[in-house]
């Protein structure tokens, strides 16, 4: 069996890989088994020097590695370089801030001496995303081997290249050897490697239906999962907001990585008052941004990932006009030479409950309007989702802004007049069908660690 990487603006194979055997899978399981042994005894200092060091090899190379993921899925160019720097700050990050979280506590108790120590816990297990293809490994991968974990990642299907580029990064580092590898495998063949007993928890960033599986297997064997789970994520106008920056921001947010990503903005809830000037200022700057080749640095929205994704997102498209949705930009296929996945950036208007437009996720560069009588309604309407990843919200008054991101909207990431982003110093992830679990901060770190009581009489 081969795993095939194709170009998302031609359709044209750009390489197939071997598809990993059962016994290649057990080979590469024992080996990282082996390295953990060694690797979980090593220091912080001789962790830090590493991971530095993994972080100059990014940077050092961002300009082939952002032109693979181009390549393979299709992300603006301009939009991976911008990856691969976040990635080399993620390790920079827990290079210079690993041993502080991690540090032994002492708790005051009636024994001589008791605290609490955070110990690495085995193989971590990764399941990953087309759509980030490196800072989605990264975010796990730098705090996993920093606190003295290894890692094997299942990528997904269509960024093979990426996904050995990684290990490869990591062995170019100079990390011992099998402390981080890939499988290449597809996603029939994950619940058999959870299975394996070396196989101490699993991270899985992902669809929800993709989380459920993974969870439900892992959980069987009670094992740990942290999983960050689609989002339909909504963006409120208010009547006081500052509208020509709320549509520059949400524009931006809406088509970030050719609008495919989970804690991109899909649902705009504006109030009324404001919402027929909002929606021309939306569909103006909708209309600067420029489709074409992801290669050209002034290229801001390329094709989708894949083309069965670009049909897929087409058929929600017509299906909410159907149910009575107005599309007032785009809805259509671009007429491109070859077998393109690309899609036009699209507004669809008059959303209502019941439309998937309103209930589901949209991934894809399809924006949702949705409008509400006043503030009280508009958080009524945000919080009407199965979903919980993130949210926004614009207003002048900054008060007012952070009681509804803080005490009102539901999501595990709230922010006032931007759009929701990860960082490295901040907790990530989100609540309901979003997942559960924390990537990146202090509270990333830690979800993988035996948290162990130490108690001296």
């Amino acid at each position: 069996m081969s795993i095939a990487s194709i170009n998302p603006v031609n359709g044209i194979l750009n390489k197939s890989y071997e598809e990993d055997t059962q016994e290649s899978v057990e080979k590469k399981i024992k080996q990282t088994q082996e390295a953990w042994l060694q690797w979980r005894e090593t220091s912080f200092d001789i962790k830090s020097v590493l991971l530095k060091k993994l972080a100059e090899q990014l940077l050092d190379q961002k300009k082939e590695l952002s032109e693979l993921m181009t390549l393979e899925m299709g992300k603006p160019i301009k939009e991976g370089i911008a990856e691969i720097e976040k990635c080399a700050l993620v390790c920079e990050y827990y290079a210079a801030n690993a041993e502080a979280f991690l540090k032994d506590e002492l708790i005051t108790t009636d024994a001589t001496k008791s605290y609490v120590s955070y110990r690495p816990i085995g193989i971590v297990l990764a399941v990953m995303p087309w759509n980030f293809p490196f800072w989605q490994v990264f975010r796990f991968l730098a705090p996993a081997l920093m606190a003295g974990n290894c890692g094997l990642l299942k990528h997904a299907s269509n960024v093979p290249g990426c996904a050995l580029a990684i290990e490869q990064l990591v062995r170019e580092s100079g990390f011992p050897d099998h402390v981080f590898q890939t499988l290449l495998i597809g996603s029939k063949a994950v619940k058999a490697v959870i299975a394996h007993p070396d196989i101490k928890a699993v991270t899985l960033t992902g669809s929800t239906e993709a989380g459920m599986q993974v969870a439900a297997e892992a959980g069987r064997l009670l094992k740990k999962t942290v999983l960050e789970l689609g989002g339909s994520d909504p963006y409120i106008i208010l009547e006081d907001a500052n509208l020509e920056h709320a549509a520059e921001i949400c524009v931006h947010s809406r088509l970030i990585n050719n609008g495919q990503s989970c804690i991109a903005a899909k649902r705009f809830i504006v109030v009324s008052s404001v919402e027929k000037e909002f929606t021309h200022l939306f569909k103006e700057k909708m209309l600067q941004k420029k489709t074409g080749d992801p290669f050209d640095p002034a290229t801001d929205l390329g094709p989708m990932a894949r083309l069965d994704l670009r049909d897929e997102l087409h058929e929600q498209v017509k299906h909410n006009i159907k149910a009575g949705a107005t599309c007032i930009l785009g809805g259509k296929v671009p007429v491109y030479e070859g077998n393109h996945a690309f899609y036009e950036p699209t507004i669809l208007t008059g959303i209502k409950k019941g439309m998937s437009a309103y209930d589901e996720e949209i991934f894809g560069p399809v924006a949702s309007f949705i409008t509400a009588t006043d503030t009280r309604d508009a958080i009524r309407v945000a919080n009407d989702t199965s979903f919980g990843l993130g949210a926004a919200v614009f207003t002048k008054d900054i008060s007012l802004g952070e009681d509804i991101a803080r005490n009102k909207l539901h999501a595990g990431a709230c922010f006032v007049n931007s759009f929701v982003k990860s960082d490295p110093r901040l907790p990530f992830g989100g609540i309901n069908q979003s997942g559960y679990g924390r990537e990146l901060g202090l509270f990333g770190i830690r979800e993988f660690v035996n948290i162990k009581t130490v108690y001296l009489h």
